[in-house]
């Protein structure tokens, strides 16, 4: 265990005092740390021999989209939608409902054993973005400041958003299974994961914060100890919602946009340590799912599988996206552009954990559907990121 420790803090230094290098060129910090996972574990070299289990990949994953979700909602101020031509909006709005649906129609086509329900939950599962796969086109003054901030405002949210469609879709699922009367079930499911999720996270973050405004007022916050309150917040949302059967992403969702509400300036200060260990957390977990997942996933290929993930990552993604943008006056290639980067990563990864514990008959086919199509998407973001950026520069796309 420590030999592991020790290989893997060696990497992570390494990696963050040459960061700056590395994400200059067309490369990404999450194909960085997957590469480094499937190098490292037993199907290349071998030096890290701990049997990583599904369980220790879920936990490092939903706590860090625990606090990604939080981060995320709180820097989601509604100043930059008003700034961005309604940008953020339309993609939410409009072309995520439609990515879901494309995603199930083409799915019945690619999937045609699997229940309906079970390619449903393919469809959402691939829907949410994560921004980090994409991180260089955030930095590139050369992308125009609305696309960017629409981009990141899209991402921030799709997640959390996605997260009840995926447990409506999984209770009727199951209920299925079950041979019971299945609406019931999944609204009562729903009704139950949901509303826990929503008392926690309102009730946690405004007392949080009302806490921490009387503290601010009366100078009791040492400086030292700012960064510290949004991510035990954060946590104590997740945890505190799942021990009571509540949905803990919701309410860090939810407990993100009232910390949002509530917090009207300095929020910055408080939340980049938040930001930077979401970010460490979102590393680590690239390397245990290289290093647990993708040999794996390699030998249970399938044409349909394949051919699915790179629609996913094309059509899927990119014609919604178009679609709900038109009238917006937004370039042609602005809005391929927003519709190229849609990212699939950490949410896709939680949401298949989620699912495949529930032993569904699809479950392997959904998992490496989801699995591929986030390999895919590491690499081929990754990759295009900062290259797709300098077009606009040199071709002086406004």
């Amino acid at each position: 265990m420590y030999e592991n420790l020790a290989i893997m803090a060696v990497f992570i230094f390494i990696y963050s005092a040459v960061a700056g290098a590395v994400e200059k060129r067309p490369m990404s910090g999450p194909i960085v740390f997957l590469v480094f996972g499937v190098v490292a574990g037993p199907h290349v070299l071998g030096i890290m021999q701990t049997s990583i289990t599904a369980d220790i990949l879920r936990k490092f994953a939903e706590l860090s989209l625990a606090l990604v979700l939080f981060t995320d909602a709180s820097t989601a101020d509604m100043t930059t939608l008003r700034r961005s031509r309604g940008l953020p909006e339309r993609m939410l709005l409009i072309g995520l409902p439609l990515t879901i649906v494309l995603g199930f129609l083409l799915g019945l086509v690619f999937f045609p054993g699997l229940p309906l329900l079970e390619v449903a939950l393919i469809a959402v599962m691939l829907a949410p973005t994560d921004a980090a796969l994409g991180k260089g086109i955030f930095a590139n003054p050369k992308v125009p400041v609305r696309i960017r901030e629409a981009l990141n405002v899209e991402s921030g949210l799709n997640d959390g958003i996605c997260v009840p469609i995926l447990y409506l879709f999984l209770a009727l699922a199951l209920s299925t299974e079950a041979h019971e009367a299945p609406m019931g079930l999944a609204l009562e499911l729903l009704a139950r994961e949901i509303g826990i999720g929503l008392v926690v996270g309102l009730g946690a973050t405004a007392l949080g914060v009302l806490l921490l405004k009387v503290s601010f007022h009366r100078h009791w916050v040492q400086e030292f100890w700012l960064p510290v309150p949004v991510v035990a917040l954060a946590f104590a949302c997740y945890a505190l919602a799942q021990s009571l059967e509540g949905s803990g992403f919701i309410a860090c969702f939810v407990g993100g946009l009232l910390f949002d509400i509530m917090v009207k300036g300095g929020k910055s200060q408080v939340l980049e340590a938040a930001e930077g260990l979401g970010n460490t957390l979102a590393l680590i977990t690239w390397v245990i799912f290289g290093f647990a997942v993708v040999g794996e996933v390699v030998t249970s290929l399938s044409w349909s599988i394949v051919v699915y993930s790179l629609l996913s990552l094309t059509l899927i993604r990119i014609l919604p996206v178009y679609l709900s943008l038109a009238g917006t006056g937004e370039s042609v290639y602005g809005k391929l552009f927003m519709g190229w980067f849609g990212p699939r990563g950490l949410a896709s990864i939680v949401f298949i954990i989620m699912v495949w514990q529930k032993n569904l008959p699809g479950s392997r086919i959904m998992a490496v559907t989801v699995a591929c199509t986030v390999i895919l998407s590491v690499i081929a973001h990754g990759l295009s990121a900062n290259p797709m950026a300098k077009l606009f520069g040199r071709f002086k796309i406004e």
